[in-house]
């Protein structure tokens, strides 16, 4: 895995940033669609939708589920968590929380527990899976979406090659993936954490973005603050003015085209 000592900020969220990725998270909320396919929730079940941000993606889950069903987002970002709330319902629910600590939930309270886009933001990995695995009922299912180590977004790439051109060291990148793993890692933590019958595939997906700007909005909200958070505020224009020219070769007709990769694995509780 990735520096298990790197620190991502959880402080640096505002407002602000909340409602940009309300705005642009229509993408996250894409591939989080493809992570509850899987999953394959029925009508009446409980799911713990865990790094929830605005809550998109549980609004989702909760019509899937119905209204017999019922749907907990939990968040530990404040301004996050107060945009998914608009989303409540008979069968919906948000709250603050972090995914290392489940301790308000119950034993066996849910069917499903999925991670969209979170574990690579998180160090203590094994924690968070044990938790899962302590609310979910015998043969409830896990789910979740996270960076593969060894094959970095495009953007990721992209935006390195920028800090590098305007001559600053590419190492004081703090935000983006920080903590990623390989497949042999996660079988290794699910396996540790007693969960059975691991898959995983690798997909790459294929991001459009209307404009530079567009998509540096994406990337900064996403990472609640700590993108470019290791660079002065100069640093910063300067590396986002390369990085702007960097993506315009890779205009299209429709727009910047991207390919992000993300790996989804999936297990269960034993019966």
């Amino acid at each position: 895995m990735s520096d298990p000592l790197a620190v991502i900020s959880l402080q640096q969220d505002t407002p602000e940033l909340a409602r940009a990725y309300e705005q642009l998270g229509v993408i996250q909320f894409n591939h989080g669609k493809l992570l509850l396919e899987p999953l394959a929730l029925i009508a009446g079940e409980r799911v713990l939708d865990v790094g929830t941000g605005t809550g998109r993606l549980a609004e989702f889950a909760a019509h899937l589920v119905g209204p017999k069903g019922h749907v907990v987002g939990v968040d530990p970002l404040e301004s996050r968590i107060a945009i998914a709330r608009l989303r409540q319902s008979t069968n919906l629910v948000f709250d603050t929380g972090r995914a290392e600590d489940l301790s308000r939930f119950s034993a066996g309270e849910f069917n499903i527990i999925y991670f969209n886009s979170v574990l690579h933001w998180i160090a203590d990995k094994r924690t968070v899976l044990a938790e899962a695995e302590r609310v979910l009922r015998p043969g409830g299912r896990i789910g979740l979406t996270i960076q593969d180590t060894t094959v970095p977004h495009e953007s990721r790439r992209l935006l390195r090659r920028a800090v590098a051109e305007v001559g600053l060291d590419a190492g004081r990148l703090t935000a983006h993936g920080v903590h990623a793993a390989t497949d042999d890692e996660l079988r290794a933590l699910f396996d540790r954490t007693g969960f059975v019958d691991y898959r995983s595939e690798l997909r790459t997906l294929v991001e459009t973005h209307g404009s530079a700007d567009e998509l540096l909005g994406w990337s900064e909200s996403s990472a609640f603050g700590n993108f470019l958070d290791g660079f002065s505020y100069a640093e910063g224009k300067q590396i986002r003015a390369a990085f702007a020219k960097l993506v315009e070769a890779h205009r299209t007709p429709e727009g910047l085209k991207l390919a992000r990769y993300l790996r989804y694995a999936f297990a269960r509780k034993p019966e």
